[in-house]
């Protein structure tokens, strides 16, 4: 009942904002809508990168001991693409609206508080881990997936190189390894606006469901099943040959049983590819979020 709780306490605040978001809309109009879109776009090209950055770069976070996890975390996003692919066909889904939610899981904005509330202060560390894991199959196979079938030009390897979440994680990565330090003001700067993300996520979010037909509620519905499913059944197939302490173990799990990523709906929204759906799929998503998230715990820690 106590973990019960402590999910609780990270999954209101949550909707909290994303209720502020709607409720701000709501009352302004169509002009809050279109404003968003600026906002949004400094989030992925300026806020999330000074997130990921900022962690990485950070001299607690030992890229050589979190080896395993970032390597879990890779298989686990993408064996929930391949869970999510056939699932999309049989429905009839578009596995471009479909299949990158699944890949990208909530390993951010409720994954991080969760694992430090769970295992304490010092699963920080693990858990940025397997957040950059999952950041890095979503901007190359995720963003890919989104531009297949497109007209036009595909996003080439320099492009992919060049987008800012990418390189903010390339380049977190190199001053990991080689522990490369950053000037005190520097890092605390660009943790301040990591930190700004989230909520920003979270209001947009918010705007654009004033715009969500229920419509959508059984794609939604699917998609808040299927993402922790799948996440759970690539973790248990890990589990059986990826050497692991527990602390990694239970973090492995807890990562898998997330639910969508409020990012993918944004991202959806700048690809113009049917964002209200994906809306649908992250709103259902995180309220299912209380059922799967002691279940991967359950498993996690048993």
């Amino acid at each position: 009942m106590d973990v019960l709780s402590r999910i609780v306490g990270i999954i209101l605040p949550v909707f909290l904002i994303i209720a502020a978001g709607y409720g701000y809309a709501r009352l302004r109009g169509e002009q809050v809508t279109e404003d968003m879109a600026g906002l949004s776009r400094v989030n992925v090209e300026l806020l999330s990168p000074a997130l990921l950055f900022s962690a990485l770069a950070s001299q607690d976070f030992d890229l050589f001991a979190n080896l395993p996890l970032i390597s879990a975390g890779l298989l686990i996003s993408l064996g929930s693409g391949l869970i999510a692919w056939p699932i999309a066909r049989l429905f009839g889904y578009d596995p471009r609206t479909f299949v990158p939610p699944m890949i990208y899981n909530n390993c951010g904005n409720m994954g991080v508080p969760l694992a430090v509330l769970a295992f304490g202060a010092s699963a920080l560390s693990e858990a940025i881990a397997m957040f950059v894991a999952s950041t890095l199959v979503y901007f190359t196979i995720g963003v890919w997936i989104i531009e297949s079938s497109r007209k036009g030009p595909r996003l080439s390897m320099r492009r992919t190189l060049a987008n800012p979440m990418i390189m903010s994680v390339l380049l977190g990565i190199l001053f990991a390894a080689f522990r490369i330090p950053l000037p005190t003001m520097l890092l605390q700067a660009m943790r301040m606006l990591g930190e700004a993300s989230i909520p920003v996520m979270l209001i947009a979010l918010g705007v654009r469901m004033v715009d969500v037909s229920f419509a959508h509620w059984r794609i939604g519905l699917i998609g808040a099943i299927v993402c922790p499913l799948s996440g759970l059944a690539a973790a248990w197939g890990i589990d059986q040959w990826l050497a692991l302490t527990e602390m990694q173990r239970g973090q492995m799990y807890l990562f898998a049983s997330l639910p969508p990523a409020v990012f993918s709906f944004m991202i959806a929204t700048a690809y113009k590819q049917e964002p209200d759906k994906v809306a649908a799929i992250v709103m259902l998503g995180n309220l299912a979020a209380i059922l799967f998230v002691p279940l991967g715990l359950w498993i996690g820690i048993k």
